[in-house]
């Protein structure tokens, strides 16, 4: 835990390596994943760059592996993963079938021929098949359209015929001129048609756009086609209609081939529908070569989904290894040729790594036998901002990037993570607090643990991989919501009587509203007191409410108070880690001083409040007759002492009561205030007072209550001053003492200096007041951990009451109904939506409240030159 506090330190590096070497350096530089290079050609863009052909490569062979992928899916089949990516990136990289070593190029070199080769196969193959079913869909729909032509001339033609000669002939007999011998109608008034087939829905507009062009002068006729067909064009199966259209004018012909093309209609020549020879013998014709294009296509398809069942053996492979060289060249597109025929390179490398990197540079040189040595060697400073990394194991990574998603730390500041991983979960137990809710997250969360390795060798959904990261997060949730609601004794809005109640009732004449529970023994014994959590008397107690909501009103401040301190002692350790006295003196010690004045002030007093004898207290006010009912009870601390008295009522503690007496005189404490420590304050009465009534208590709860309140309040005030200008000034007499070290730039500096300080002045006005006014509003947004815990519980109270105990009374289906609206809601409602808002407030607590106080968030995010991260990446 203690490098996770701090991120890892960091050293900046130079390497100069042979250029025949540097593919090797890099490959090895890959698998281990400890650095991160620094581009020195900053001016070169991609295409100006060393490796930049090499890179190309590196996409065009990309390019043609997703096209494998997306062919193999087509056939859904699976790729089949060449192992582990650690395997993957351990294995020998540059071997051959054949076990004789390659170098990068080669290896680049015999991938591309392997891979054009499947791919022009592949190619080829989809081209044919595309051909293949264009045709086939083609004789698919000249099949339909020849059955439906026939059947319409056998059976309405010559009904329109007989009508059509008969229209003729009436003509010929009133002409105007007389012909030596009558015309044959069989032959003048022959229609020509043209005949095609279009989809359904665009049937009554197609026929509608050619009574409007003809302007009437066609018949159309429609055959809807049973079955939905191939689209020739698209392949995708719509619904289709044949059409047959008889027209007399060539004009018209052209405007109905016109309007077919615009509808996307496919038209097709038949023969003379008067020759039945001719019409069987094409449908035959065709029938057959319907059946050889079949047999051609499944052939075709059989060949195609056997190669893409090879190439689904070897895709991940050559992907992985693809990126892997890519990677490698991208990186030496950063180093810089100095000198010809070596490279030099610069970066970050994690500290503890340096020798492991300088052991893989002179290794790969050692392989290759080179006379020219390699030389690894720290830059020195000034360096550039160094980068931040943490290492993490499986249950810090989600919680580490948790904290990222706001920002990075800087390098070497304090990691809030770390307390984060404690404090979240803890938080949003204290808000979703239920014993029984509580459980079903837990077992959710052990269910992702139990199925830890499967999810991490498979793909998962954008959804299931933020669950499989944060799995150890969701099982401390459900743990300390399970744990919280043992605190509260909550399950499911029910209390458990687990260790038996410390209260009990007169139940001789039953339990009846308005009675009173007595305790079972004397208070502040160690019998009075509940082992564990809450007594489950109070959740059926009519001040329920207001007990719960002050309980939890209180933990509330408290644990915000804590976490808020806690965050402003972190702002103090990072100024002390990095030697800035300035802010440790005047930032962080007015801060504490704030805090602590006002803040942590609150939880001591709601403390001593909880502690405090209240019994002891109020009694030693209250006036008792000597011998009679209450005289004498355990619950007074001192000692009972009789008096004298005119009315026979004394105090405990021997004063003699007149009947005129108020509490700050029965009471013996002499505090002070109407109260003078004998009666429990208003906390928030107090807390308000100290502000606007300073050196006033009206119930005050310990002795000079009221100076020590006036000296916090004078702690305070002087707090902000020195917040607000000690810093500001302590650095513009820095500057300016520096300015008279050189009398020729005086007013450069005297310029430099008033800017300065006005800008420093700001920004730590802005420091000041988002501190000041930021203790106040955080700790009223931490009662969100009220509000939260009391809407869950008041929720599951109604859906319980509402749901089952309305059905209880009822009969068996009523309850059956019952539990299953009960169990909907609670699913729902509580297990769904209200497990979302406790973790986005809780979100909210850690990423405003908590790390304000300390967190930059302003770093750099380590990204190491890494193998392993450059696949995983990439198959998410």
């Amino acid at each position: 835990m203690a490098r996770w506090f701090r991120s890892e330190p960091m050293e900046y590096i130079s390497l100069i390596v042979n250029e025949d070497a540097a593919h090797d350096c890099l490959a090895d530089l890959g698998n281990l994943g400890v650095i991160q290079f620094t581009d020195l050609n900053p001016d070169l863009t991609p295409f100006q760059r060393r490796y930049v052909s090499y890179v190309k490569r590196c996409d065009e062979l990309e390019r043609k592996l997703r096209f494998f992928v997306g062919e193999i899916e087509k056939f859904e089949l699976e790729l089949v993963s060449p192992g582990t990516v650690d395997d993957f990136v351990n294995s020998s990289r540059y071997s051959s079938a054949d076990g004789s070593k390659k170098s990068g190029s080669q290896l680049l070199e015999s991938l591309e021929a392997e891979i054009e080769g499947y791919e022009t196969q592949l190619r080829e193959l989809i081209n044919f098949s595309e051909k293949l079913t264009t045709e086939y869909n083609e004789k698919i729909e000249l099949q339909e359209v020849l059955e439906k032509a026939r059947r319409f001339f056998l059976s309405d033609a010559p009904r329109l015929a007989v009508s059509e000669m008969t229209t003729g002939r009436g003509d010929y007999e009133e002409g105007l001129l007389k012909y030596d011998s009558a015309p044959r109608p069989d032959l003048d008034m022959r229609f020509s048609s043209i005949t095609g087939v279009i989809m359904s829905e665009e049937k009554t507009r197609f026929e509608r756009m050619i009574f409007r062009a003809t302007r009437g002068n066609c018949y159309v006729r429609f055959a809807p086609i049973e079955q939905p067909v191939a689209d020739p064009e698209t392949g995708l199966l719509v619904d289709k209609s044949v059409f047959i259209i008889f027209y007399k004018s060539e004009s018209i012909e052209l405007k109905l081939k016109k309007i077919c093309d615009a509808f996307s209609a496919h038209r097709y020549s038949l023969p003379d529908m008067d020759d039945a020879a001719s019409v069987e013998k094409m449908l035959s014709e065709n029938a057959q070569e319907l059946v050889d294009s079949r047999t051609v296509l499944l052939k075709n398809q059989d060949t195609r989904y056997r190669l893409c069942q090879m190439l689904s053996k070897h895709a991940e492979r050559w992907t992985w290894t693809v990126l892997r060289e890519k990677a490698v060249y991208h990186s030496l597109n950063m180093f810089k040729a100095d000198v010809s025929g070596m490279l030099r390179g610069e970066g970050w490398v994690i500290s503890e790594s340096y020798d492991a990197v300088r052991d893989a540079v002179e290794r790969a040189h050692s392989n290759m036998d080179l006379a020219m040595p390699s030389l690894v060697d720290f830059v020195a400073q000034p360096w550039p901002t160094p980068p931040t990394h943490f290492i993490t194991n499986k249950f810090t990574y989600g919680y580490q990037e948790f904290v990222n998603t706001y920002g990075i730390p800087r390098y070497r500041e304090a990691n809030p993570a770390l307390f984060t991983a404690a404090t979240f979960p803890f938080l949003f137990g204290v808000m979703y607090g239920d014993v029984g809710h509580g459980m079903f997250l837990f077992c959710a969360g052990l269910y992702l643990l139990w199925n830890e390795k499967t999810n991490e060798t498979s793909k998962l959904s954008e959804m299931a991989e933020g669950m499989h990261t944060g799995r150890y997060m969701i099982t401390m949730m459900g743990f300390f919501a399970v744990y919280a609601g043992l605190i509260y004794n909550d399950m499911f809005s029910l209390g458990l009587n687990l260790f038996g109640t410390r209260w009990s009732f007169d139940t001789e004449n039953g339990v009846e509203e308005g009675d009173v529970a007595e305790m079972t023994a004397s208070y502040g014994s160690e019998e009075a007191v509940y082992p564990f959590g809450l007594d489950p008397m109070w959740h059926v107690a009519s001040n329920e409410l207001l007990f719960f909501n002050s309980f939890k009103m209180k933990l509330s401040v408290i644990f915000g108070i804590v976490q808020m301190f806690g965050g402003t002692l972190l702002k103090g350790a990072n100024a002390l880690y990095f030697g800035q006295k300035l802010d440790f003196m005047y930032e962080f010690l007015p801060m504490v001083v704030f805090a602590s004045s006002l803040f942590v002030y609150m939880v001591f007093l709601i403390f001593y409040k909880w502690a405090a004898n209240w019994n002891s207290r109020m009694l030693s006010a209250t006036c008792l007759a000597p011998g009679g009912e209450g005289w004498g009870s355990p619950d007074y601390d001192g000692v009972w002492t009789e008096c004298e008295s005119d009315t026979g009522l004394c105090t405990p503690w021997g004063y003699p009561c007149t009947g005129n007496d108020n509490t700050a005189t029965l009471c013996p404490l002499n505090y002070g205030g109407s109260g003078d420590g004998c009666q429990p304050p208003n906390l928030i009465t107090t807390l308000i007072n100290i502000a606007l009534m300073p050196g006033v208590v009206d119930e005050p709860m310990y002795a000079g209550q009221g100076p020590v309140q006036n000296i916090l309040l004078m702690l305070a005030f002087a707090s902000v001053p020195i917040l607000l200008l000690a810093k500001p000034y302590l650095m513009s007499q820095a500057s300016h003492s520096a300015a008279h070290h050189g009398d020729g730039d005086k007013e450069e500096h005297e310029d430099h200096e008033e800017h300065g300080f006005g800008e420093i002045l700001i920004h730590q006005a802005i420091e000041t007041i988002e501190f000041v006014l930021g203790m106040v509003s955080n700790t009223a947004s931490y009662l969100r951990l009220w509000a939260l815990s009391l809407a869950h519980s008041e929720l599951a109270t109604v859906f319980w009451e509402k749901a089952m105990l309305t059905t209880l009374n009822m009969n068996f289906f009523a309850t059956f109904l019952g539990y299953g609206v009960f169990a909907g809601v609670t699913f729902g409602v509580l297990l769904m939506m209200d497990v979302l808002e406790c973790f986005l407030h809780a979100l909210r607590l850690h990423w405003v409240e908590f790390q304000n106080k300390f967190f930059k968030a302003d770093g750099i995010r380590f990204s190491p030159y890494s193998f392993k991260q450059i696949i995983k990446e990439a198959s998410s």
